[in-house]
């Protein structure tokens, strides 16, 4: 008797899709990923993508938020759970984030923003608004926080987030861009902790003088 073949709960079917578009746009890039593609790679008809996704933007809307938007959720975790001095959070963060980077596709996404923002705004904007502008403000609320608490010094807090998060965006492009055409392999770890020691020894009150 011929085996049945085994068909997937229509709850898998949005993951599979997801799984599909990240693979190929990473690999193609958004511009040549085509629906049909992703739903060649899916093992689904192209009809079945377009029950959950509106066109090809709103699929790579979906990739980014589960590969990164995610991962603030995290962090918001982290800090509302936090009690004590907020200084800890900053290495914790930062390994977090390298770990996501070593392990996950968010680099490969990020870079994929960049790649192709002038040609498509749309994807751009999206990030700018869900990633950006979700994830600057919260580590700014948690330089505030130190501020006010007296562990850091009287610093922007918007211009320290940037001075962070930029050692983890070079970790992300060493990653993906230099390291698959011959660039020595970055231990994105070793620089998460070596860049939170470097800025809370930047942070720190600077001591009164004496009269």
């Amino acid at each position: 008797m011929k085996p049945t073949k085994q068909r997937r709960a229509p709850t898998e079917r949005p993951q599979e899709i997801l799984d599909a578009a990240l693979a190929l746009f990473v690999e193609k890039g958004f511009a040549a990923t085509r629906l049909d593609d992703v739903a060649r790679h899916a093992g689904l008809s192209k009809a079945a993508i377009y029950l959950y996704f509106d066109d090809k933007t709103a699929l790579f809307q979906g990739v980014v938020r589960q590969a990164v938007v995610s991962n603030l959720g995290t962090v918001e975790a982290m800090l509302a759970q936090h009690r004590g001095p907020v200084a800890a959070l900053i290495p914790r963060i930062l390994e977090f984030m390298a770990t996501r980077i070593e392990e996950t596709p968010l680099a490969a996404v990020a870079k994929l923003v960049i790649a192709e923002s002038r040609a498509f705004p749309e994807i751009g904007r999206f990030y700018l608004k869900e990633v950006i502008g979700r994830g600057f403000p919260l580590m700014e609320s948690l330089i505030a926080r130190g501020i006010a608490q007296g562990e850091f010094r009287e610093v922007d807090p918007a211009m320290t987030v940037r001075s962070i998060i930029g050692a983890m965006l070079l970790g992300g492009i060493w990653r993906t861009v230099f390291e698959p055409i011959g660039a020595e392999k970055l231990d994105i770890r070793a620089t998460a902790r070596h860049h939170a020691d470097l800025m809370l020894h930047a942070l720190q009150p600077i001591p009164k003088a004496s009269s």
